[in-house]
C-alpha cells in the first residue's frame, strides 16, 4: 500500500509582538532615564582599577580643572536651595527668588560668593562662556570659601559624601589643598573619581 505523502508548508513567525516588545523598551528607557547635567569645567580625570562607585544621590562633587580651578556641586534641588539660604545669611548677599531658582538648577559652579549673584543672573549660554574663565572658588587660608559650601552643605544634608574629581594635569599642591580644606571641617573620608582602567591580566 502506497505511503501518503504529507504536504509540508514553510513555517511561519509572526514578527509583529516582537516589534510592539521593541517599541515598549525605547519608550520605557526613553521615559525614564535622566539627562546627565552640563558640567561648568572640562577634567579630564586620571586613570585606576578601583571599581568602587559614586552613588547616584547625596553627592557634592570637588572638581579641579588643569588650571587649578575649584568647582562646587551637589545634586538635590531643595538641598541647592537651602545651602544658598544659609551661605547668603552667612556673606550678607540677597538673593531674590529668580536667582535662587538658578542656582537650585546648577550642576556646579566656580564663582566666589560676591560674584555670585551677577553669575546668576546671566543667561545660560553667557554662564556656560564665563565658565571658560571662572576664577574658581577660593580655597587660601584668608578666604577659604570651599570649606564653608562644604559645610553648610553638610548641616543641610548629613547623609552627603564627598568625592574629589581633580585632572590628571592638576597641580598636586592643589589638590593637598582641598584635602586639608576638608579635614579642617572634619572631613576625612572622601572619593576620588578616576576613569576605570583595564584590569591587568596575570599569567
Amino acid at each position: 500500500m502506497p505511503k501518503v505523502k504529507v504536504k509540508r508548508t514553510r513555517p511561519s513567525l509572526d514578527m509583529t509582538p516582537m516589534v510592539d516588545l521593541g517599541f515598549l523598551l525605547v519608550t520605557f528607557f526613553m521615559l525614564t532615564a535622566t539627562m546627565a547635567p552640563e558640567k561648568a569645567v572640562i577634567v579630564d580625570t586620571p586613570s585606576s582599577v578601583s571599581d568602587i562607585k559614586i552613588p547616584d544621590s547625596n553627592v557634592i562633587t570637588i572638581s579641579i580643572d588643569k588650571n587649578d580651578r575649584v568647582f562646587f556641586g551637589v545634586d538635590g534641588q531643595n538641598t541647592r536651595a537651602a545651602l544658598l539660604e544659609k551661605m547668603a545669611g552667612k556673606y550678607g548677599v540677597g538673593f531674590n527668588e529668580q536667582e535662587k531658582k538658578t542656582f537650585s538648577l546648577l550642576s556646579e559652579f566656580g564663582v566666589p560668593v560676591n560674584q555670585l549673584k551677577s553669575y546668576l543672573s546671566l543667561d545660560a549660554n553667557a554662564r556656560k562662556n564665563y565658565d571658560k574663565s571662572a576664577p574658581g572658588i577660593p580655597i587660601d587660608s584668608v578666604n577659604n570659601q570651599l570649606g564653608d559650601w562644604v559645610h553648610q552643605t553638610r548641616l543641610t544634608n548629613p547623609k552627603v559624601i564627598i568625592a574629589i574629581k581633580g585632572d590628571q594635569d592638576v597641580n598636586y599642591e592643589t589638590v593637598q589643598q582641598v584635602i586639608s580644606t576638608l579635614q579642617d571641617k572634619k572631613v576625612n573620608r572622601f572619593n576620588l573619581i578616576t576613569d576605570m582602567e583595564k584590569r591587568p591580566t596575570t599569567l
